[in-house]
């Protein structure tokens, strides 16, 4: 597997989301490596994007999403599960894809059919927040054999609040993909 440079997160988010789909997710953490197929993920585009995190502006939780591309923005959510996004575009964009579903590769014996249920299948808490994607045990790789991949594009899941947003086609996941998140 080679790990993605930083060159491959530097671009248009939407062009990541997409590109994210059949990569490896690579986690080295207490004694075993864990490894998932990316097969659904969400883009957000930046603070003007009603539904990402970085529209209420920068602040302590997400300053990570105006860094610069290619790390981990993670954080939890109804105080119990963690979602991933990896941060894309130039410095101060602010804009991210979110990892919705996984499949098992390596070590994966939860379900990873959603993100929270993906970041506690890998064992991804808050101590990878503004990790580096580049390191050598936290990383998304391309796989050894890459096959082409059909994509289906839906609207996000879970932002009605943010109007016009809501309607917006940036989830994408590899079709017919069984592991993908249920709605």
């Amino acid at each position: 597997m080679r790990k993605l440079p930083r060159s491959f997160y530097d671009r248009d988010t939407i062009l990541v989301a997409r590109e994210l789909l059949g990569k490896h997710l690579v986690h080295k953490s207490r004694g075993a490596e864990r490894i998932g197929r990316i097969v659904e993920v969400e883009a957000y585009l930046g603070p003007h994007d009603l539904a990402a995190h970085s529209a209420r502006g920068h602040t302590e939780r997400t300053k990570v999403m105006f860094g610069p591309p290619g790390h981990a923005y993670i954080y939890l959510i109804y105080g119990m599960y963690y979602c991933m996004n990896v941060v894309t575009q130039a410095e101060g964009h602010a804009s991210a894809v979110l990892l919705r579903a996984v499949e098992p590769i390596k070590n994966v014996k939860e379900r990873a059919q959603g993100p929270g249920l993906l970041c506690n299948a890998l064992r991804i808490d808050k101590r990878l927040n503004a990790h580096d994607l580049l390191s050598d045990d936290f990383y998304i790789a391309e796989p050894t054999k890459s096959e082409p991949v059909a994509i289906v594009k839906r609207p996000r899941i879970g932002v009605d609040y943010a109007k016009h947003w809501a309607r917006r086609l940036l989830r994408f996941y590899i079709k017919g993909n069984p592991f993908i998140s249920r709605c």
